[in-house]
């Protein structure tokens, strides 16, 4: 007699449930996000330049963007609103003064008291030598071009803060989260004229009586001999993924997603190409001190092919950099040097200071590590460290970088 099948039919009835369990009882993480994306839309360039920019009584800080130190007053822009002007006297004690409503303002500097603005395809100037008083002084249009989409039509693309709330499963993130990240300059000389800091990330600057801005493909020139009087000069097609520019000494580094590109800016006029540093494709902010720029590389949702290190380049021969160490970094944005001090922001993970004294070490020698803030951008200023990310603006006494104490805190209305 034999004996019955039934081990068959039990593997088979085991398996049968495994199925099911694994295709129908799966785990799936949902949840629900909300998050901040600049969302694209369009308007005719008659619109924006029917909205003459005014003066407005101070506003709060919702989401700021570029950061700049010039004499007393940090000027910071609300991303494509316009421009907070603070009275910084007292680090401690930071007052807003007004606010300047410019649509589509990205980026900034300001020279001997006037401010240069992007208004979209506009460069607008303002004389602000009184930020209690602040005066229109010209548009000169048409210089920004690249947010053009249909140029016979005069319709150009905007971005606008947008709040979104989206279903996500665990595997999915979303696209577009913006997180304002911005770069700090040395100061430039421009004879008698006065210059100030910018943060950076930076894409305008100045140098030598001239306005240089960054698109993602070009270098433009603009004259400001005459700071009221700011004159287009040129366009120079760089290449792709322009993203910062730099000025130190008689040169411009310009930052790219795939490397640094230096320029001769001795004639001041007409920059001229010396060298590209390349690099694996990264966002790319660059500080420059004596014979060392020093980039900062990340990955992140506008970066995904990067990595995250610090690179320090010996630039003696500006038409040969070369790369002489690198240091892993958990995700970093801006940074700024002073003395022998290099300040770097780490995103989410906070902001560092680390002793910059010998390049080969610099990595390994951290002297501070804040954790509790999210920092994108840094001044280091005459009077205060200045931080800026998307919980506001903070500002420290760094005379002691092993102790950084903070003096105050600008914090956002997430409810504009």
């Amino acid at each position: 007699m034999k004996a019955p099948k039934t081990q068959p039919r039990f593997l088979s009835v085991f398996l049968l449930v495994l199925i099911l369990l694994t295709t129908t009882c799966k785990d799936e993480v949902i949840k629900t996000i909300t998050y901040h994306a600049m969302v694209p839309f369009y308007l005719s360039v008659s619109d924006v330049r029917a909205q003459v920019s005014v003066v407005q009584a101070p506003q709060e800080l919702s989401m700021p963007g570029k950061i700049y130190l010039y004499g007393k007053y940090l000027f910071i822009i609300e991303v494509s609103k316009g421009i907070h002007i603070v009275d910084n006297s007292n680090p401690a004690a930071p007052r807003f003064i007004n606010f300047i409503n410019i649509a589509g303002n990205a980026d900034m500097a300001v020279n001997s008291g006037v401010l240069y603005a992007d208004n979209y395809i506009d460069l607008l100037a303002f004389d602000v030598s009184d930020p209690a008083a602040i005066k229109p002084l010209k548009r000169v249009e048409n210089v920004f071009e690249n947010l053009y989409v249909d140029k016979a039509k005069g319709l150009i693309v905007g971005y606008k803060d947008s709040v979104i709330t989206q279903v996500i499963n665990g595997n999915n993130n979303p696209n577009g989260y913006y997180q304002n990240d911005s770069r700090s300059f040395a100061a430039a000389s421009g004879g008698e004229q006065s210059y100030g800091i910018g943060g950076s990330t930076a894409r305008f600057t100045l140098m030598n009586r001239n306005l240089y801005t960054v698109d993602n493909f070009n270098l433009k020139l603009f004259n400001v001999s005459n700071p009221a009087e700011p004159a287009y000069v040129k366009t120079i097609n760089i290449g792709n993924g322009i993203e910062t520019i730099f000025p130190y000494r008689d040169k411009l580094y310009i930052g790219s997603t795939t490397g640094m590109h230096i320029y001769d800016a001795s004639n001041p006029a007409s920059p001229v190409k010396l060298s590209t540093y390349r690099h694996l494709t990264s966002c790319d902010p660059v500080v420059v001190q004596d014979n060392l720029a020093y980039i900062t590389l990340r990955s992140g949702n506008f970066c995904q092919q990067g990595t995250n290190v610090l690179q320090v380049l010996n630039i003696e021969n500006a038409s040969n950099p070369v790369l002489i160490a690198s240091f892993p970094m958990l995700n970093p944005h801006g940074l700024s040097i002073s003395g022998s001090t290099l300040f770097i922001c780490e995103g989410d993970y906070g902001f560092k200071a680390l002793n910059s004294s010998d390049a080969l070490t610099i990595g390994q020698k951290q002297l501070s590590f804040l954790k509790n803030i999210t920092a994108t951008d840094v001044i280091a200023g005459p009077k205060s460290l200045i931080v800026t990310g998307i919980k506001g603006i903070f500002q420290f006494d760094y005379s002691d970088p092993t102790d950084l104490k903070l003096l105050s805190h600008l914090s956002l209305n997430k409810n504009l």
